[in-house]
């Protein structure tokens, strides 16, 4: 649900040998963290952080750390049995023998719907077979709810596509409901082949938002497509559809194509990813990885610029690391822009574990995948130097529940890094939540909740 401030809308991928036992973190992982308790046992907002801001008690900020751009792998920013669950979706046909589903880039918002709150969740999935969500997969689905706790279900498809998989809400296999005036697929977003990967593309990274009594669905084609980058559905219904792509996306993704991405990616096909949306009032912008924004036309056909698009104004790291998953949050009357950074560890000259948002180098080994955030005053920045915000939950969204709490997702990396061990495979790509909390007026930092010793007196 959308507030005039969208703060929101009730009240957006192997540690080193001997690094491991210098972080003491093992004994609050999984099974640290916990499947959801039945929908009746406690509300959402049990625990809020409520009572604490309004005895202004506000927990602390951490220390800043020195020099800029060093993480924080403290075990208080893990997602932990008591801050964080898994949500209990309804599994599909595919999910069974896993038991739960799989998943990145989880998304998880909280709307307003006809005087009702609506939960909604989708992220990237896989299709069966294939160990990741490439070289192709078969598009995006959506689950709902009306507590956070479930009972999750598979977004009521059925109407719309009698006999297909409930809750796929789009598919490059829909090209088949293209008609004259209606482009369901464009033809850069097609399954196409070659003699390297076989069958190719896949939707990424898919955000649901519900913007002036309208569902629109922000997504990018990922890095096997004709063409890599983000694009926008709206549907012509309900949250389950049918949804149909907006006229700026007919030829290509949004904004201009550049060098990037793997080497397989043809030139000219790669254009920026992580697509998100940001709505204050009647208003809205597209964000894109890792800097770009621009404001919608109020028919939210297009962009109003296309091209050359704005950049928002950040405290760079230096040298600035590969980030992606832009999401700009606001709360407290401050923007909140978070992306998502691997955190590359290594050994200082003294023997020492070091932990840095880094780019690739000698010596440096992919650990954990987290969020960093930075805050502003206004949409466009400029923005603070970041801030660790969660260890492990990178590539996510935060969002407020329909009792006016503060909740982040995660999914845990299992490409690179500690979520990569084959030891903790079952417990990576998961659609979790993790509760968050915020340091105040004064503070103006929202991190994963900690233990409630965290607290101090802070206006």
């Amino acid at each position: 649900m959308t507030s005039p401030e969208n703060e929101s809308h009730v009240g957006r991928r192997s540690l080193l040998t001997g690094v491991a036992g210098s972080l003491a973190v093992s004994a609050v992982l999984p099974g640290g963290i916990a499947q959801a308790a039945p929908a009746q046992a406690r509300p959402a907002h049990a625990d809020s952080t409520a009572p604490a801001a309004a005895s202004g008690r506000y927990p602390s900020n951490r220390p800043v750390l020195e020099p800029y751009g060093r993480a924080d792998p403290d075990a208080d920013l893990w997602p932990r049995q008591d801050n964080s669950f898994i949500l209990p979706l309804e599994l599909r046909p595919r999910d069974k023998a896993r038991g739960k589903v799989w998943m990145r880039d989880t998304y998880v918002n909280c709307f307003v719907v006809d005087g009702r709150p609506l939960y909604v969740a989708t992220g990237t999935t896989r299709v069966p077979g294939l160990e990741a969500a490439g070289p192709w997969n078969d598009g995006i689905f959506v689950w709902v709810s009306r507590s956070l706790r479930g009972p999750w279900r598979l977004a009521d498809t059925t109407r719309i596509r009698p006999g297909a998989e409930k809750g796929k809400v789009w598919s490059p296999e829909f090209v088949d409901e293209n008609r004259r005036g209606r482009t369901v697929v464009a033809p850069w977003q097609e399954y196409w082949y070659d003699e390297e990967f076989g069958k190719r593309g896949q939707a990424w990274a898919p955000e649901l938002h519900y913007f002036r009594g309208k569902w629109y669905m922000v997504a990018c084609m990922g890095d096997h497509s004709r063409k890599v980058g983000s694009f926008m559905l709206v549907s012509e219904g309900g949250v389950e559809g049918p949804y149909r792509l907006i006229e700026g996306n007919h030829e290509k993704p949004f904004g201009d194509s550049f060098i990037g991405g793997p080497k397989f990616i043809e030139p000219g096909a790669y254009h920026h990813i992580d697509g998100s949306l940001y709505s204050e009032g009647d208003q809205a912008w597209l964000v894109l990885h890792n800097d770009l924004y621009a404001k919608f036309r109020p028919d939210m056909e297009d962009i109003v610029t296309t091209t050359n698009l704005p950049t928002f104004r950040q405290t760079r790291y230096s040298p600035e690391p590969y980030l992606e998953g832009a999401y700009v949050f606001k709360h407290g009357g401050k923007y909140y822009l978070l992306q998502a950074a691997w955190d590359r560890t290594s050994i200082d000259p003294y023997g020492s574990p070091r932990y840095a948002y880094d780019t690739a180098g000698d010596g440096r080994v992919q650990y954990q995948y987290d969020t960093v955030v930075a805050v502003s005053d206004s949409f466009e920045g400029p923005y603070s130097q970041r801030w660790t915000a969660g260890v492990a939950v990178g590539h996510n969204n935060f969002f407020v529940d329909s009792g006016g709490d503060l909740w982040g997702t995660f999914f845990l990396n299992p490409n690179f890094g500690h979520w990569s061990d084959p030891s903790r495979l079952a417990d990576a790509a998961v659609p979790g939540v993790v509760r968050l909390e915020w340091t105040g007026p004064k503070g103006n930092r929202l991190y994963v909740r900690r233990p409630d010793g965290s607290r101090t007196v802070s206006g």
